[in-house]
């Protein structure tokens, strides 16, 4: 039973793999942008945190992504253990769950994995076809290569961005961890620091977390994730929020636009992040002044406030722009845009005149599309990308 977080070198007998080039995944810019907040470097290049009910710590080479489970958990923990968020009707009793195999653990993490990181979505060809088009983000995605959509459970995507109104990475960061803590089971403890699943929804709901989450330093949103959790159960029932996956992208949007908390921000980062709507583009300050800065966007007219209609107009301008999958386009700029990724940023510039030569020789090429129709690129600064991404059924 491991007691301390686990690193490559302890031995490859600990790890398991998966092959995964870093031109598709970057565990150091997408575990750390904003996405999720549960992930740490316990160790240089080794990130630890909780997913499906288990804690992992994950790390990568090359060409493959390695990943440890942690096997010293209780039970308690799981989307599969949550008895208290079956339907209604359905007794709650606790069935000795039948023996699984190592391979089919072994199997079964493989495919969390992948499912987590949509490794199906080719990251590096949509890059690759937006910035044939798109000087600015071809340069962008040249440095910040591997910055790709996590597909997040849907309770806890939706309860963490609640918690990111007027906020900053770290706080938030420190808030989810408190607010797991203090209401989510407890999984393993790692040199000395405990791991929490993500609270249920009943646990969420309780009359007497407002005042608990208030004591933590959660503010008015104690109050916003207590209401939107009692509102899902009392009126819609614990499967609603993974429901909203098999709805369109504007139903799930404003459904989740009725719940205590919850503004369009919120609710695009959840149909983005947790909702398989990749066209959904999340719009703060930050997406705004990219839009104004680098795409020389002017539809604001000099507005200094983020109206609904101006947030409308971004996304859709961005839509056009990148197509199906404009929310992923959209995160590589944002990551770009993070104070803590300036340094990289700035190492990656100085390279990138060497390379200009070739990249207007490229750009000038003729691509072909995913679905094998040929279009012509020219390498403007902000001509439309034509994309048609097809996602495989199957992971």
């Amino acid at each position: 039973m491991a007691s301390s977080h686990v690193v490559l070198t302890s031995g490859a007998k600990l790890w398991r793999s998966l092959p995964c080039l870093t031109s598709e995944l970057r565990l150091d810019l997408t575990l750390a942008c904003g996405q999720s907040f549960r992930w740490k470097e316990t160790a240089e290049g080794h990130w630890t945190g909780v997913m499906g009910g288990r804690v992992w710590t994950l790390t990568q080479t090359d060409d493959r992504l390695w990943y440890h489970v942690y096997t010293n958990q209780k039970k308690r923990g799981g989307r599969e253990n949550r008895a208290e968020e079956k339907p209604e009707g359905v007794p709650n009793v606790e069935e000795e769950a039948p023996a699984v195999t190592d391979e089919q653990q072994s199997t079964m993490e493989a495919e969390m994995l992948r499912d987590y990181f949509q490794l199906h979505v080719k990251m590096e060809d949509l890059c690759r076809h937006w910035g044939a088009a798109d000087r600015h983000f071809k340069n962008t995605a040249d440095v910040f290569t591997g910055v790709r959509m996590l597909r997040q459970d849907p309770t806890e995507c939706l309860f963490s961005f609640i918690c990111t109104s007027n906020n900053h990475i770290s706080r938030i960061q420190g808030m989810v961890e408190r607010l797991c803590q203090a209401l989510g089971a407890p999984l393993c403890q790692l040199d000395q620091t405990p791991y929490h699943d993500f609270p249920t929804l009943s646990a969420l709901a309780d009359s007497s977390v407002e005042a608990r989450l208030r004591d933590l330093g959660f503010g008015y949103r104690a109050r916003y994730l207590q209401q939107s959790a009692k509102m899902i159960l009392d009126s819609h029932g614990s499967q609603w929020i993974e429901g909203l996956r098999r709805v369109p992208y504007l139903e799930a949007r404003e459904a989740l636009r009725t719940l205590p908390g919850v503004g369009a921000k919120v609710a695009d980062c959840v149909c983005l992040m947790s909702l398989d709507k990749p066209e959904a583009v999340p719009v703060d300050t930050h997406v705004w002044q990219i839009a104004k800065r680098d795409y020389k966007y002017a539809a604001d007219n000099g507005q200094k406030s983020l109206t609904d209609k101006l947030y409308k107009d971004i996304g859709d301008f961005f839509r056009k722009l990148w197509g199906p999958y404009a929310g992923w386009g959209q995160s590589v700029l944002f990551c770009a845009d993070l104070k803590k990724f300036q340094t990289l940023k700035e190492m990656g510039h100085m390279k990138q005149p060497k390379k200009e030569k070739e990249t207007q020789k490229r750009c000038k090429k003729t691509k072909k599309d995913f679905d094998g129709n040929k279009i012509k690129t020219e390498p403007e600064y902000r001509k439309k990308a034509k994309i048609s991404v097809k996602k495989e059924s199957t992971l």
